[in-house]
């Protein structure tokens, strides 16, 4: 039962980081925080730099291939954080469920039973929902210039390209989750995470040298915001790579026990981030955190 509440735990963990990537962004550019927090925590990692060798050249690959999913999914959901609720993130954040349970299923051919098929189905309901909620024109009244009423739309608006960043981002967690599983069996969670780091502080470093952009570096080590994302980055990280290494643990129920962290950042956008709409949004989660709890209670 170890690796349910490991997981659990990088479940709320990931819920709090989205929560500090947005105040962090407040400060900084996206590609800012991204490269500083990336560097702190692999300097956070580095302690254990002494028990990371032996990991054959073909797993150094696999590792390389990981860092680089995790680098463009890291590009696109900064850029969604910065630029829509919270809140609404977090629920198109648990749209990775639906990736990474067919991941699990068609590449690691983890069978699902009866009450994870059905907790599957709560998860895309409760998407759907929301979903529909904000397709559907809501209107409300204010006042013009001379004094007429006018209609309003008061619903959400987020850009259509913004959303796409958001669900690539989802995808390819799905895609990286999926990779942890099968390389866990392979090497120490201490190996992964150090390799890992390191892979992703040179891809960000090479595309800064690359696009030519401009790093405050001064800026954002002061910003406390970037220290707090990266000491919790390592801690979630290391509970979730010791949960993947439990011969008991899925990739499809796991999937599901991370997505507890979405009642964390819809509860943000309603006390830090004063956004709208929470009640409903807090329902959806209902529903979708309902198929996470059938997913795992009747396995």
């Amino acid at each position: 039962m170890l690796w349910i509440w490991l997981t659990l735990l990088y479940g709320v963990i990931k819920g709090t980081r989205e929560i500090i990537k947005k105040k962090s962004m407040e400060r900084n550019s996206v590609l800012e925080v991204l490269f500083v927090y990336t560097l702190l925590s692999f300097l956070m990692v580095t302690p254990g730099a002494s028990q990371v060798g032996g990991v054959p050249w073909q797993d150094m690959l696999w590792i390389a291939v990981k860092s680089f999913v995790i680098f463009v999914a890291w590009i696109f959901s900064f850029k969604a954080i910065k630029k829509m609720p919270i809140s609404l993130y977090g629920l198109l954040d648990l749209s990775r469920v639906i990736f990474s349970t067919l991941m699990g299923v068609i590449f690691l051919k983890e069978g699902m039973t009866f009450w994870q098929t059905v907790g599957l189905i709560l998860v895309c309901a409760g998407l759907l929902l929301y979903r529909y909620q904000t397709g559907a024109k809501r209107t409300g009244r204010k006042c013009s210039a001379d004094g007429k009423m006018l209609k309003t739309e008061s619903a959400e608006k987020v850009e259509f390209k913004i959303v796409c960043f958001a669900l690539m981002s989802c995808l390819l967690n799905g895609v990286s989750g999926t990779m942890d599983k099968v390389l866990m069996q392979r090497m120490t969670s201490t190996q992964l995470q150090f390799w890992y780091m390191l892979f992703l502080v040179l891809f960000y470093l090479v595309y800064i040298l690359i696009t030519r952009t401009k790093i405050r570096l001064v800026s954002a080590l002061k910003n406390y915001w970037i220290w707090i994302l990266s000491f919790i980055f390592v801690v979630g990280d290391k509970a979730l790579f010791i949960a993947n290494q439990s011969p008991d643990s899925k990739v499809t129920i796991m999937t599901l026990l991370k997505q507890a962290g979405c009642i964390v950042t819809i509860l943000a956008g309603k006390f830090i981030f004063k956004e709208k709409n929470i009640g409903y949004k807090l329902f959806c989660a209902g529903v979708i955190i309902t198929g996470i709890v059938l997913s795992v209670a009747m396995k």
